[in-house]
């Protein structure tokens, strides 16, 4: 079973450079120009036959572009929601870059009084929407769309890391990453 994934495309926040999780944000002008160009080359793979995807506004803008060119119908599942950074949320990146890795680096607890998830947390929603997708869409090639934390947490899970590459690790825009269920 073939399993595309991909991170929404841009948004203002995106282009800021700032920490975007559970604020949701539209695509800027530039997100709907690469939703469109995935859609483009979604559509010349012409393979994928489901399409799942987060419900917030970034993605599912992203996910309804490429669901026109290709005529499929979109599934919305809440697991696939961004990684929660609690207080980082709205932060620059290069400004809180050691903060934001403490954070990325909490595998099982916050410091009391902190909020957000945990890798733990995260991995435990999107390891069980993977499982779901592989018995609910046996056979079947489906394109997830998704967020930069949702799709790091797919990478580990088809492809060990790391805690210094999970942490690292990057998705631009509307990058397409395949990987194949066993």
């Amino acid at each position: 079973m073939k399993l595309y994934y991909t991170r929404h495309g841009q948004t203002d926040w995106n282009a800021q450079n700032r920490i975007c999780s559970t604020t949701d944000l539209p695509l800027n002008e530039t997100g709907i120009a690469q939703a469109h160009e995935l859609a483009q080359k979604v559509a010349e793979l012409g393979d994928v036959d489901v399409i799942v995807a987060s419900p917030m506004l970034r993605a599912k803008q992203t996910a309804e572009i490429a669901a026109q060119a290709i005529g499929k119908q979109i599934v919305f599942d809440e697991r696939l929601r961004e990684w929660d950074f609690g207080r980082l949320e709205g932060v620059n990146r290069d400004e809180f870059a050691e903060a934001i890795r403490l954070f990325r680096s909490r595998e099982f607890a916050l410091p009391q009084g902190e909020t957000g998830e945990t890798q733990l947390q995260l991995g435990y929603r999107v390891y069980a929407t993977l499982e779901d997708i592989r018995e609910t869409h046996a056979g079947k090639t489906v394109l997830i769309v998704a967020h930069g934390g949702v799709c790091r947490m797919i990478t580990a899970y088809f492809q060990p890391m790391t805690a210094e590459e999970f942490a690292g690790f990057r998705m631009k825009n509307c990058e397409l990453k395949c990987a194949c269920f066993q």
